[in-house]
């Protein structure tokens, strides 16, 4: 199955778009793996190329110099075949990053306000959630990108029961409906 998969890929890479704490990363290795693909994710490039955590990047040269350097690193990445690449919850903010993003299959892992919360309620990394309502920030931050995010080739809804696997065979047999015969 996952062989007949590789061969309509034709190596176009997988972007995995969607909220901090949707799990792009985790599920970004798991599907890279099951397709034979690389994995790739774009704040860890964008960490490496900047030499400093994205914590520091917000705090000492603010959220536009941060979006400019995920738009040179996702630029970069895009050159690459055969990836499975887990983006950043804002890449969608930036018109010039959908470019790059439509050269490959966009799914977005869509996943509540409330499991996002769980899941990152003790994660004192995440700049944008340093705020005194956190639940409401995560609120906020996913109704002004839902539109953005909705225009993904896939959307998988993730449910707190599924696990990851299920979710990864629920992604291999959704991709097909978007693969141009």
């Amino acid at each position: 199955m996952e062989r007949l998969l590789n061969e309509r890929l034709q190596g176009i890479n997988l972007y995995l778009i969607g909220m901090m704490g949707a799990g792009k990363s985790t599920l970004g290795r798991m599907l890279a793996y099951e397709l034979g693909y690389g994995f790739v994710d774009t704040d860890n490039l964008l960490e490496k190329a900047a030499g400093k955590t994205i914590n520091q990047l917000f705090t000492e040269e603010g959220e536009a110099a941060f979006r400019q350097l995920e738009s040179e690193v996702l630029a970069q990445v895009c050159a690459f075949t055969k990836l499975v690449i887990a983006t950043g919850g804002g890449i969608v903010l930036r018109r010039d990053n959908w470019s790059y993003l439509h050269h490959g299959i966009i799914i977005w892992l869509d996943v509540a306000v409330e499991i996002l919360y769980n899941r990152l309620s003790e994660d004192t990394t995440r700049p944008l959630l340093q705020d005194t309502d956190p639940q409401g920030k995560l609120r906020s931050l996913l109704e002004q990108r839902q539109a953005l995010y909705n225009q993904a080739d896939l959307r998988i809804t993730i449910t707190q029961e599924e696990t990851s696997e299920q979710t990864i065979t629920r992604i291999i047999d959704a991709i097909p409906s978007v693969l141009k015969n």
